[in-house]
């Protein structure tokens, strides 16, 4: 039987992933602390701090495949010292956030990534980690770099924003779409991806991407999928900058959206994923089921990312 230890599983991403395995007949652990949730049922957990000078010795023997989740230097290198050795392949989950240009449509992963100088920046401590786990490894690495990874119980808010946002009544405010684009890979589909590349043991850097679907299309899909029919208002970048909206993500923003000059961040080559055997499920599929999440957990409920609609409302009143 397959051996798989997940580097985490009580979080979003990892333990969809080893349920995954577990589904495909693996004895899956899950090394983490537990504060993030539970393991899926058949999962063995771990419980661990990985600050710990014993992290990894509940984890003993081989290891078929491996699973990082983290770029956190304080975790990596340890992680690697501890089980390098002993496995027959690992996978690193990067991000597309490595690559030091977002003005490329179309790039691949030979694209130029950023030089790790501060690895308390996300992007730096994320080529910190694919480097330090490649001297490791050598061909028994795996890097995948999602994108943007979306669908039910998202963490981040970001999404699920807009078929929330289209659930409820009242003109919605939006950016100008032109030129705009959004890629997203659900949840899944890369879970899937990651626990078959394992058994295939599959190596060196994959952009695990989405589709590529104008801001306008998507805007209309949400709509369409929530049920909206009324209007949606785009505001300039300039006007919502100088009403305080952020970018892509986190309070006071409006998800996803991007500079003009980044627009090209949503815009990766996923030709190595499809390759690979990677599957994208449509857009229509995840709205629907992210739609359906944002429901059951409330529509009207405090978000990490978006406007409030108080806010929202102010800033409509102000920009029209």
């Amino acid at each position: 039987m397959r051996r798989v230890l997940v580097l985490g599983g009580t979080g979003w991403l990892g333990r969809e992933i080893a349920q995954r395995a577990v589904a495909e007949g693996a004895e899956v652990t899950c090394l983490a602390r537990g504060d993030s949730g539970s393991v899926p049922d058949a999962a063995h957990l771990v419980r661990s701090d990985r600050l710990s000078a014993h992290a990894y010795d509940g984890v003993i023997g081989e290891w078929d495949d491996v699973i990082e989740l983290s770029h956190d230097p304080r975790f990596v290198g340890p992680a690697l010292d501890a089980l390098a050795s002993r496995v027959a392949h690992w996978t690193l989950v990067s991000s597309v956030s490595v690559y030091s240009r977002n003005d490329e449509p179309d790039a691949d992963e030979s694209a130029a990534v950023v030089e790790p100088r501060d690895t308390s920046e996300h992007a730096d401590a994320k080529v910190a980690a694919e480097r330090s786990s490649l001297e490791h490894l050598g061909d028994r690495l795996l890097v995948a770099r999602p994108g943007l990874i979306v669908g039910s119980g998202d963490p981040s808010d970001r999404f699920g924003y807009w078929p929330a946002r289209f659930s409820r009544s009242g003109p919605v405010l939006a950016p100008t779409t032109a030129d705009r684009f959004v890629q997203a890979i659900d949840v899944s589909d890369l879970a899937a991806w990651i626990e078959r590349a394992g058994r295939d043991r599959l190596s060196g850097a994959v952009n695990v991407v989405g589709e590529v679907i104008p801001l306008a299309a998507f805007l209309h899909a949400a709509a369409e999928v929530a049920g909206y029919d009324g209007e949606v208002v785009e505001l300039s970048d300039e006007a919502l900058l100088a009403h305080d909206v952020h970018y892509w993500a986190g309070p006071r923003s409006l998800p996803l959206w991007l500079p003009l000059s980044d627009a090209a961040f949503a815009q990766r080559s996923g030709a190595a994923y499809l390759a690979s055997g990677g599957i994208r499920r449509s857009l229509h599929e995840t709205l629907s089921r992210v739609h359906a999440d944002e429901l059951a957990r409330g529509i009207d409920r405090e978000r990490r990312s978006g406007l409030t609609a108080v806010d929202e409302r102010a800033i409509l009143r102000a920009g029209r």
